[in-house]
């Protein structure tokens, strides 16, 4: 196996420090494009396709919770990604959950993370975007991007509170997500039950409907739903015109790794990998909807697994941490 320059040199030294320490060091680098140069892959020829009206020029994209506040965003089209969803964005700035709140698990080539939703709030982040957009800099490929629920505010006023998201960031996402599926904001998952979901999507949707163009808007579900859970996600998502369905998020069960390693949070990477697939599968059995499939990516493999099950596009995060770009044109080389 050749072995990237990312794999060689960078991702040791990155490993060397705290996994959060390592993740902003590595954000601050990708601001420059010097240090982007440096990892830019040789471009296969993928093929373009066309999700939800929008056209991506290749399949991979950077799930969200990397570029979690927007900073880096021309760095993922330089590093060959054929999309970017940044986020999560909530309605108020908030710090997230006390650190140490990641933790690497190299021999599973896996994460757990309890951040909880770390992020400058929409306000920030539109400011931050509009200016992105004002610098002539705005990349070329689909910036989505991903909302939440601030973690005081409580989950009956949750429909307001994306709302308030939706609609100061909505000039300059091309799509957006809606998590309601992340372990480490307390009562969250409860916005996947039917009525809950319900009450958000009408809200979300009432004032994405209004709108002269109106913007794709997908759901993100946990792994850990079982099968009759999200076929009462999908019934209520097709009901309100949703337009994808991001499958899948983190998960709780962490029956995949050792006692020792098991802390408190959401795990990914490669032992997401089953899990991840067989709902992707199962959503793209019961509704024609597009799927994002995210979840154990690592190779041409387990990306090809996730397209042959149903996925239109992909996602990659863990992976990405631990394959660097290299991963992305080994991925893109399978649609070439």
């Amino acid at each position: 196996m050749r072995f990237s320059l990312y794999e060689r040199i960078l991702r040791p030294a990155l490993f060397a420090l705290d996994p959060e320490t390592a993740h902003h060091f590595a954000l601050f680098c990708l601001r420059f494009p010097g240090f982007r140069s440096l990892l830019s892959q040789p471009a296969g020829s993928p093929k373009a396709r066309r999700v939800f009206g929008l056209k991506f020029p290749n399949p991979v994209g950077l799930a969200a919770g990397f570029d979690k506040n927007a900073v880096a965003l021309p760095a993922w089209e330089a590093l060959g990604f054929g999309f970017v969803e940044a986020g999560t964005i909530t309605s108020l700035g908030q710090p997230g959950n006390p650190r140490p709140r990641i933790f690497r698990i190299p021999e599973k080539e896996a994460l757990i993370n309890r951040l909880g939703f770390n992020n400058d709030g929409a306000k920030r982040v539109a400011e931050r975007l509009r200016a992105l957009k004002a610098s002539g800099r705005w990349p070329r490929i689909p910036v989505g991007l991903n909302i939440g629920k601030a973690k005081v505010t409580p989950v009956e006023e949750a429909p307001a509170d994306y709302l308030f998201s939706f609609e100061k960031l909505f000039p300059y996402a091309d799509y957006f997500v809606l998590n309601v599926s992340s372990p480490n904001t307390p009562g969250l998952r409860m916005l996947q039950h039917a009525k809950a979901l319900d009450e958000l999507l009408d809200a979300v949707q009432s004032s994405n409907f209004s709108q002269s163009l109106p913007k794709p808007v997908l759901v993100k579900i946990a792994p850990d739903l079982d099968f009759p859970q999200i076929e009462e996600i999908l019934d209520v998502a097709l009901r309100r015109r949703v337009a994808g369905i991001v499958a899948t998020n983190t998960t709780v069960d962490q029956s995949a790794i050792a006692e020792s390693q098991r802390r408190e949070g959401g795990l990914s990477g490669a032992p997401l990998r089953a899990k991840s697939t067989a709902i992707v599968r199962f959503v793209a059995s019961k509704v024609s909807l597009p799927i994002i499939a995210a979840g154990g990516i690592r190779d041409a493999d387990s990306a090809r697994e996730k397209l042959d099950a149903g996925a239109s596009l992909l996602q990659i995060y863990t992976g990405f941490i631990y394959r660097g770009p290299a991963l992305i044109n080994e991925i893109r080389a399978i649609q070439g």
